[in-house]
Protein backbone atom coordinates (compact mmCIF):
# COMPACT_ATOMS: atom_id res chain seq x y z
CA UNK A 1 0.00 0.00 0.00
CA UNK A 2 2.88 2.29 -0.84
CA UNK A 3 2.62 6.03 -1.38
CA UNK A 4 5.96 7.59 -2.33
CA UNK A 5 7.60 10.93 -3.03
CA UNK A 6 10.20 10.85 -5.80
CA UNK A 7 12.82 13.60 -5.87
CA UNK A 8 15.20 14.44 -8.70
CA UNK A 9 18.04 14.82 -6.22
CA UNK A 10 20.63 16.70 -8.34
CA UNK A 11 18.05 19.12 -9.72
CA UNK A 12 16.42 19.69 -6.33
CA UNK A 13 19.74 20.27 -4.58
CA UNK A 14 20.81 22.70 -7.28
CA UNK A 15 17.61 24.64 -6.59
CA UNK A 16 18.23 24.77 -2.83
CA UNK A 17 21.78 26.00 -3.41
CA UNK A 18 20.57 28.71 -5.80
CA UNK A 19 18.00 29.81 -3.25
CA UNK A 20 20.61 30.00 -0.49
CA UNK A 21 22.94 32.02 -2.69
CA UNK A 22 20.17 34.37 -3.83
CA UNK A 23 19.08 35.09 -0.26
CA UNK A 24 22.66 35.69 0.86
CA UNK A 25 23.20 38.09 -2.05
CA UNK A 26 20.00 39.97 -1.15
CA UNK A 27 20.95 40.49 2.49
CA UNK A 28 24.63 41.10 1.84
CA UNK A 29 26.00 44.39 3.13
CA UNK A 30 28.99 44.12 0.74
CA UNK A 31 29.22 47.00 -1.71
CA UNK A 32 28.24 46.19 -5.27
CA UNK A 33 30.75 46.55 -8.08
CA UNK A 34 30.90 49.99 -9.71
CA UNK A 35 29.59 48.47 -12.92
CA UNK A 36 26.54 47.09 -11.15
CA UNK A 37 25.59 43.46 -10.66
CA UNK A 38 25.84 41.24 -7.64
CA UNK A 39 28.20 41.40 -4.64
CA UNK A 40 31.33 39.26 -4.79
CA UNK A 41 29.54 36.25 -3.29
CA UNK A 42 31.27 36.24 0.09
CA UNK A 43 29.00 35.72 3.07
CA UNK A 44 29.58 37.35 6.44
CA UNK A 45 27.89 35.61 9.35
CA UNK A 46 27.07 38.90 11.06
CA UNK A 47 24.94 39.94 8.05
CA UNK A 48 22.37 37.27 8.87
CA UNK A 49 21.48 34.30 6.70
CA UNK A 50 18.82 32.06 5.28
CA UNK A 51 17.01 30.15 8.06
CA UNK A 52 15.33 27.03 6.63
CA UNK A 53 11.96 26.12 8.12
CA UNK A 54 11.31 22.46 8.94
CA UNK A 55 7.85 22.00 10.44
CA UNK A 56 4.75 19.85 10.27
CA UNK A 57 5.21 17.18 7.63
CA UNK A 58 8.54 18.69 6.55
CA UNK A 59 7.02 19.82 3.25
CA UNK A 60 6.51 16.19 2.32
CA UNK A 61 10.19 15.43 2.79
CA UNK A 62 10.16 15.09 6.58
CA UNK A 63 11.74 17.44 9.10
CA UNK A 64 14.83 15.30 9.64
CA UNK A 65 15.61 15.23 5.93
CA UNK A 66 15.11 19.01 5.72
CA UNK A 67 17.55 19.79 8.54
CA UNK A 68 20.13 17.38 7.18
CA UNK A 69 19.92 19.23 3.88
CA UNK A 70 20.23 22.52 5.77
CA UNK A 71 23.43 21.22 7.29
CA UNK A 72 24.67 20.21 3.84
CA UNK A 73 23.99 23.78 2.69
CA UNK A 74 26.17 25.11 5.50
CA UNK A 75 23.27 26.82 7.29
CA UNK A 76 23.78 27.08 11.04
CA UNK A 77 20.21 27.94 12.06
CA UNK A 78 16.87 26.31 11.34
CA UNK A 79 13.32 27.01 12.46
CA UNK A 80 10.73 24.46 13.57
CA UNK A 81 7.04 25.00 14.10
CA UNK A 82 6.51 23.87 17.68
CA UNK A 83 8.32 22.74 20.81
CA UNK A 84 7.21 19.17 20.05
CA UNK A 85 9.36 19.13 16.90
CA UNK A 86 12.62 20.13 18.58
CA UNK A 87 13.85 16.77 19.88
CA UNK A 88 13.68 14.98 16.52
CA UNK A 89 15.43 17.86 14.77
CA UNK A 90 18.08 18.31 17.47
CA UNK A 91 19.09 14.65 17.10
CA UNK A 92 19.95 15.21 13.40
CA UNK A 93 21.20 18.78 13.40
CA UNK A 94 23.91 20.47 15.47
CA UNK A 95 23.04 24.13 14.79
CA UNK A 96 20.67 26.55 16.48
CA UNK A 97 16.94 25.81 16.47
CA UNK A 98 14.29 28.54 16.54
CA UNK A 99 10.77 27.57 17.65
CA UNK A 100 8.29 29.67 15.66
CA UNK A 101 5.16 29.15 17.74
CA UNK A 102 5.43 31.56 20.65
CA UNK A 103 6.14 30.27 24.13
CA UNK A 104 2.88 30.52 26.10
CA UNK A 105 2.93 29.48 29.77
CA UNK A 106 -0.89 29.36 29.83
CA UNK A 107 -0.70 26.47 27.34
CA UNK A 108 0.03 23.96 30.07
CA UNK A 109 0.76 21.03 27.76
CA UNK A 110 3.29 23.00 25.74
CA UNK A 111 4.74 24.54 28.91
CA UNK A 112 5.38 21.01 30.24
CA UNK A 113 7.15 20.13 26.99
CA UNK A 114 9.30 23.26 27.39
CA UNK A 115 10.12 22.10 30.90
CA UNK A 116 11.40 18.78 29.56
CA UNK A 117 13.36 20.57 26.84
CA UNK A 118 15.00 22.75 29.50
CA UNK A 119 16.69 19.63 30.90
CA UNK A 120 17.83 18.31 27.50
CA UNK A 121 21.51 18.45 26.49
CA UNK A 122 20.67 20.61 23.47
CA UNK A 123 18.63 23.23 25.34
CA UNK A 124 21.30 25.92 24.87
CA UNK A 125 20.83 25.63 21.09
CA UNK A 126 17.11 26.44 21.23
CA UNK A 127 15.67 29.94 20.74
CA UNK A 128 12.15 30.70 21.94
CA UNK A 129 9.73 33.15 20.38
CA UNK A 130 8.03 35.39 22.94
CA UNK A 131 4.98 37.40 21.89
CA UNK A 132 3.48 38.59 25.18
CA UNK A 133 4.53 40.22 28.44
CA UNK A 134 3.24 37.31 30.59
CA UNK A 135 5.43 34.90 28.61
CA UNK A 136 8.47 37.14 29.11
CA UNK A 137 7.75 37.45 32.84
CA UNK A 138 7.46 33.67 33.16
CA UNK A 139 10.92 33.24 31.64
CA UNK A 140 12.41 36.12 33.61
CA UNK A 141 11.30 34.58 36.91
CA UNK A 142 11.90 30.96 35.90
CA UNK A 143 14.83 28.78 36.80
CA UNK A 144 16.06 27.98 33.28
CA UNK A 145 18.18 30.45 31.25
CA UNK A 146 16.56 31.21 27.91
CA UNK A 147 17.43 32.56 24.48
CA UNK A 148 14.59 34.68 23.17
CA UNK A 149 13.25 36.47 20.12
CA UNK A 150 10.60 39.07 20.84
CA UNK A 151 7.83 39.00 18.26
CA UNK A 152 6.05 42.18 17.23
CA UNK A 153 2.54 42.30 15.83
CA UNK A 154 2.41 42.78 12.07
CA UNK A 155 -0.43 43.07 9.57
CA UNK A 156 -0.91 39.31 9.71
CA UNK A 157 -2.61 39.89 13.06
CA UNK A 158 -1.68 36.59 14.65
CA UNK A 159 0.95 36.79 17.42
CA UNK A 160 3.03 39.66 18.68
CA UNK A 161 3.49 42.58 21.03
CA UNK A 162 2.70 46.14 19.98
CA UNK A 163 5.56 48.66 19.76
CA UNK A 164 4.22 50.24 22.94
CA UNK A 165 4.30 46.91 24.78
CA UNK A 166 7.84 46.21 23.62
CA UNK A 167 8.94 49.71 24.58
CA UNK A 168 7.42 49.28 28.03
CA UNK A 169 9.14 45.92 28.47
CA UNK A 170 12.58 47.15 27.45
CA UNK A 171 12.36 50.30 29.56
CA UNK A 172 11.49 48.28 32.68
CA UNK A 173 14.33 48.14 35.23
CA UNK A 174 13.46 44.50 35.89
CA UNK A 175 14.19 43.71 32.24
CA UNK A 176 17.59 45.34 32.44
CA UNK A 177 18.32 43.31 35.56
CA UNK A 178 17.30 40.02 33.92
CA UNK A 179 19.42 40.76 30.85
CA UNK A 180 22.31 41.97 33.00
CA UNK A 181 22.36 38.68 34.87
CA UNK A 182 22.29 36.75 31.62
CA UNK A 183 19.18 34.84 32.68
CA UNK A 184 17.50 35.77 29.41
CA UNK A 185 19.49 36.44 26.25
CA UNK A 186 17.77 38.61 23.68
CA UNK A 187 18.51 37.40 20.14
CA UNK A 188 16.44 39.77 18.01
CA UNK A 189 13.01 40.85 16.81
CA UNK A 190 10.72 38.49 14.90
CA UNK A 191 8.29 39.70 12.22
CA UNK A 192 5.86 37.43 10.41
CA UNK A 193 4.55 39.23 7.35
CA UNK A 194 1.43 38.21 5.41
CA UNK A 195 1.81 36.61 1.99
CA UNK A 196 -0.39 39.31 0.46
CA UNK A 197 0.78 42.88 0.72
CA UNK A 198 -0.46 44.48 3.97
CA UNK A 199 -3.16 47.13 4.01
CA UNK A 200 -0.81 49.72 5.47
CA UNK A 201 -0.88 53.40 4.58
CA UNK A 202 2.67 54.63 3.90
CA UNK A 203 2.06 57.83 5.86
CA UNK A 204 0.90 55.84 8.87
CA UNK A 205 4.03 53.68 8.78
CA UNK A 206 6.38 56.62 8.29
CA UNK A 207 4.79 58.48 11.18
CA UNK A 208 4.58 55.57 13.59
CA UNK A 209 6.20 55.54 17.00
CA UNK A 210 8.76 53.08 15.63
CA UNK A 211 10.10 55.37 12.96
CA UNK A 212 12.79 57.99 13.53
CA UNK A 213 13.93 59.68 10.34
CA UNK A 214 16.85 61.29 12.18
CA UNK A 215 18.39 57.86 12.87
CA UNK A 216 17.94 55.98 9.59
CA UNK A 217 16.57 56.54 6.08
CA UNK A 218 12.98 56.16 5.01
CA UNK A 219 11.90 53.17 2.98
CA UNK A 220 13.65 53.10 -0.42
CA UNK A 221 11.67 54.43 -3.37
CA UNK A 222 9.21 51.85 -4.64
CA UNK A 223 9.37 49.75 -1.47
CA UNK A 224 6.46 47.39 -0.89
CA UNK A 225 4.21 47.70 2.11
CA UNK A 226 5.84 44.63 3.64
CA UNK A 227 9.19 46.41 3.42
CA UNK A 228 7.74 49.57 4.94
CA UNK A 229 6.32 47.59 7.84
CA UNK A 230 9.60 45.76 8.48
CA UNK A 231 11.66 48.94 8.23
CA UNK A 232 9.34 50.78 10.58
CA UNK A 233 9.64 48.02 13.17
CA UNK A 234 13.38 47.64 12.62
CA UNK A 235 14.08 51.32 13.09
CA UNK A 236 12.02 51.44 16.25
CA UNK A 237 13.68 48.30 17.55
CA UNK A 238 17.12 49.79 17.06
CA UNK A 239 16.06 52.91 18.95
CA UNK A 240 14.69 50.89 21.88
CA UNK A 241 17.85 48.79 22.05
CA UNK A 242 20.05 51.88 22.04
CA UNK A 243 18.21 53.19 25.10
CA UNK A 244 18.46 49.79 26.82
CA UNK A 245 22.17 49.47 26.04
CA UNK A 246 22.89 52.68 27.93
CA UNK A 247 21.52 51.03 31.08
CA UNK A 248 23.64 47.88 30.78
CA UNK A 249 27.34 47.28 31.23
CA UNK A 250 30.05 44.71 30.64
CA UNK A 251 29.11 41.38 29.11
CA UNK A 252 25.41 42.20 29.12
CA UNK A 253 26.01 45.20 26.86
CA UNK A 254 28.16 43.07 24.54
CA UNK A 255 25.51 40.34 24.38
CA UNK A 256 22.89 42.91 23.42
CA UNK A 257 24.72 43.72 20.19
CA UNK A 258 23.27 40.53 18.67
CA UNK A 259 19.74 41.57 19.64
CA UNK A 260 19.49 44.13 16.82
CA UNK A 261 18.87 41.25 14.39
CA UNK A 262 15.59 41.01 12.51
CA UNK A 263 14.10 37.60 11.79
CA UNK A 264 11.58 37.92 8.95
CA UNK A 265 9.21 35.72 6.96
CA UNK A 266 7.59 36.04 3.52
CA UNK A 267 9.91 38.63 2.01
CA UNK A 268 11.17 37.98 -1.50
CA UNK A 269 14.75 38.72 -2.51
CA UNK A 270 13.96 42.21 -3.73
CA UNK A 271 12.25 43.02 -0.45
CA UNK A 272 15.15 41.61 1.55
CA UNK A 273 17.52 43.81 -0.42
CA UNK A 274 15.31 46.84 0.25
CA UNK A 275 15.32 46.11 3.99
CA UNK A 276 19.09 45.73 3.85
CA UNK A 277 19.36 49.13 2.11
CA UNK A 278 17.25 50.76 4.80
CA UNK A 279 18.94 48.96 7.69
CA UNK A 280 22.54 48.40 6.57
CA UNK A 281 24.03 47.60 9.97
CA UNK A 282 21.87 44.81 11.37
CA UNK A 283 21.80 41.04 10.89
CA UNK A 284 18.86 39.95 8.76
CA UNK A 285 17.60 36.37 9.03
CA UNK A 286 15.14 35.20 6.36
CA UNK A 287 12.97 32.28 7.49
CA UNK A 288 12.01 30.34 4.37
CA UNK A 289 10.28 26.99 3.94
CA UNK A 290 8.07 26.51 0.88
CA UNK A 291 10.30 28.44 -1.52
CA UNK A 292 13.41 26.56 -0.41
CA UNK A 293 12.07 23.02 -0.32
CA UNK A 294 9.27 23.16 -2.91
CA UNK A 295 10.36 26.03 -5.15
CA UNK A 296 11.21 23.71 -8.06
CA UNK A 297 8.00 21.71 -8.14
CA UNK A 298 9.09 19.75 -11.22
CA UNK A 299 11.84 18.13 -9.16
CA UNK A 300 9.30 16.39 -6.90
CA UNK A 301 6.51 13.99 -7.72
CA UNK A 302 4.20 12.00 -5.47
CA UNK A 303 3.18 8.56 -6.71
CA UNK A 304 0.81 5.82 -5.64
CA UNK A 305 1.42 2.14 -6.30
CA UNK A 306 -1.35 0.25 -8.11
CA UNK A 307 -2.35 -2.67 -5.90
CA UNK A 308 -5.32 -4.14 -7.76
CA UNK A 309 -7.23 -3.64 -11.03
CA UNK A 310 -10.91 -4.67 -11.24
CA UNK A 311 -13.06 -4.54 -14.35
CA UNK A 312 -16.55 -3.18 -13.56
CA UNK A 313 -19.68 -2.90 -15.63
CA UNK A 314 -22.16 -0.10 -15.62
CA UNK A 315 -24.25 -0.23 -12.47
CA UNK A 316 -21.86 -2.58 -10.65
CA UNK A 317 -21.33 -1.60 -7.01
CA UNK A 318 -18.04 -1.50 -5.12
CA UNK A 319 -16.42 -0.02 -2.03
CA UNK A 320 -17.57 0.54 1.54
CA UNK A 321 -20.51 2.63 0.36
CA UNK A 322 -21.42 0.31 -2.54
CA UNK A 323 -21.57 3.08 -5.08
CA UNK A 324 -22.50 1.98 -8.57
CA UNK A 325 -20.33 2.58 -11.62
CA UNK A 326 -21.84 5.14 -14.01
CA UNK A 327 -20.36 3.33 -17.03
CA UNK A 328 -18.21 0.38 -18.05
CA UNK A 329 -14.57 0.61 -17.03
CA UNK A 330 -12.35 -0.36 -14.12
CA UNK A 331 -11.72 0.43 -10.47
CA UNK A 332 -8.08 0.76 -9.47
CA UNK A 333 -6.97 0.21 -5.89
CA UNK A 334 -4.03 2.57 -5.40
CA UNK A 335 -1.71 3.10 -2.45
CA UNK A 336 -2.43 6.48 -0.89
CA UNK A 337 -5.24 7.33 1.50
CA UNK A 338 -6.18 9.70 4.26
CA UNK A 339 -3.22 8.62 6.43
CA UNK A 340 -0.96 9.83 3.61
CA UNK A 341 -2.81 13.13 3.28
CA UNK A 342 -4.63 12.23 0.07
CA UNK A 343 -7.75 14.35 -0.47
CA UNK A 344 -7.02 16.45 2.60
CA UNK A 345 -6.77 20.14 1.77
CA UNK A 346 -7.13 23.58 3.27
CA UNK A 347 -9.94 25.90 2.18
CA UNK A 348 -9.14 27.54 -1.14
CA UNK A 349 -8.13 31.23 -0.95
CA UNK A 350 -10.58 32.21 -3.71
CA UNK A 351 -9.93 35.71 -4.98
CA UNK A 352 -11.07 35.82 -8.61
CA UNK A 353 -14.46 35.20 -10.23
CA UNK A 354 -13.08 32.13 -11.98
CA UNK A 355 -11.86 30.66 -8.68
CA UNK A 356 -15.29 31.24 -7.15
CA UNK A 357 -17.00 29.44 -10.03
CA UNK A 358 -14.58 26.49 -9.74
CA UNK A 359 -15.08 26.28 -5.98
CA UNK A 360 -18.86 26.42 -6.36
CA UNK A 361 -18.81 23.76 -9.08
CA UNK A 362 -16.61 21.48 -6.98
CA UNK A 363 -19.00 21.83 -4.07
CA UNK A 364 -21.99 20.87 -6.24
CA UNK A 365 -20.20 17.78 -7.55
CA UNK A 366 -19.25 16.68 -4.05
CA UNK A 367 -22.85 17.23 -3.01
CA UNK A 368 -23.99 14.60 -5.52
CA UNK A 369 -21.23 12.18 -4.53
CA UNK A 370 -18.61 12.90 -7.21
CA UNK A 371 -15.08 13.89 -6.20
CA UNK A 372 -12.10 14.21 -8.49
CA UNK A 373 -9.10 12.29 -7.19
CA UNK A 374 -5.49 13.51 -7.39
CA UNK A 375 -4.42 10.25 -9.10
CA UNK A 376 -3.43 10.70 -12.75
CA UNK A 377 -4.15 7.78 -15.10
CA UNK A 378 -3.87 8.10 -18.87
CA UNK A 379 -2.79 11.73 -18.54
CA UNK A 380 -5.86 12.88 -16.57
CA UNK A 381 -7.00 13.01 -12.98
CA UNK A 382 -9.67 10.37 -12.42
CA UNK A 383 -12.74 10.28 -10.21
CA UNK A 384 -12.80 8.60 -6.83
CA UNK A 385 -15.12 5.60 -6.68
CA UNK A 386 -15.77 6.71 -3.09
CA UNK A 387 -13.93 8.78 -0.47
CA UNK A 388 -10.38 7.48 0.07
CA UNK A 389 -9.73 4.85 2.71
CA UNK A 390 -7.02 5.16 5.33
CA UNK A 391 -4.21 3.65 3.24
CA UNK A 392 -5.66 3.18 -0.25
CA UNK A 393 -8.00 4.86 -2.68
CA UNK A 394 -10.50 3.40 -5.13
CA UNK A 395 -10.34 5.25 -8.44
CA UNK A 396 -12.62 4.85 -11.48
CA UNK A 397 -11.11 4.67 -14.97
CA UNK A 398 -13.46 4.69 -17.97
CA UNK A 399 -13.41 2.07 -20.68
CA UNK A 400 -10.88 2.76 -23.42
CA UNK A 401 -8.12 4.09 -21.19
CA UNK A 402 -4.95 1.98 -21.07
CA UNK A 403 -4.84 0.54 -17.55
CA UNK A 404 -1.70 0.35 -15.44
CA UNK A 405 -0.57 -3.03 -14.13
CA UNK A 406 -0.38 -4.07 -10.51
CA UNK A 407 2.93 -2.74 -9.19
CA UNK A 408 2.99 0.28 -11.50
CA UNK A 409 3.16 3.74 -9.96
CA UNK A 410 0.81 6.52 -11.03
CA UNK A 411 1.44 10.25 -10.47
CA UNK A 412 -0.52 12.02 -7.76
CA UNK A 413 -1.28 15.74 -8.10
CA UNK A 414 -1.34 16.65 -4.42
CA UNK A 415 -0.16 19.44 -2.12
CA UNK A 416 3.19 18.38 -0.71
CA UNK A 417 2.59 20.36 2.50
CA UNK A 418 -0.17 17.91 3.47
CA UNK A 419 1.25 14.52 2.51
CA UNK A 420 2.97 11.84 4.57
CA UNK A 421 4.65 9.46 2.12
CA UNK A 422 5.78 6.01 3.14
CA UNK A 423 9.13 6.56 1.42
CA UNK A 424 11.08 9.42 -0.13
CA UNK A 425 13.31 8.39 -3.02
CA UNK A 426 16.21 10.34 -4.48
CA UNK A 427 17.81 12.03 -1.47
CA UNK A 428 19.29 9.12 0.48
Amino acid sequence: MTFTLHVDGPRWREHTERTRDAVRAAISAAPRPATGGEPDGRHAANEGDLVPVAKGNGYGLGNVRCVREAQRLGLTRVAVGTVYEVAEVAASYDGEILVLTPYEPADRTAAAAWGVLGRAPYTDRVIRTVSSRPAWDALATGTTPSRVLLETMTSIGRFGMTPQEIGSLLSDDATADVLGRGHVRLEGLALHEPIAQPHVDRRTVAGSRWHDASVAPLAPAGATRRVEEVLSAGLGWQSELADLTERLSGDARTDLTTAAALWVSHLDDGELAAVRAGLPDIALYARIGTRLWLGDRQALQARGTVLAVHAVGRGQASGYRQRRAPRDGAVLVIGGGTSHGVALEAPSPVASSRQRVVAAGTGVLEGIGRSLSPFVVGGRQRWFAEPPHMHVSLVRVPEGVVLPAVGDEVPVDVRLTTIHPDRVHGLD
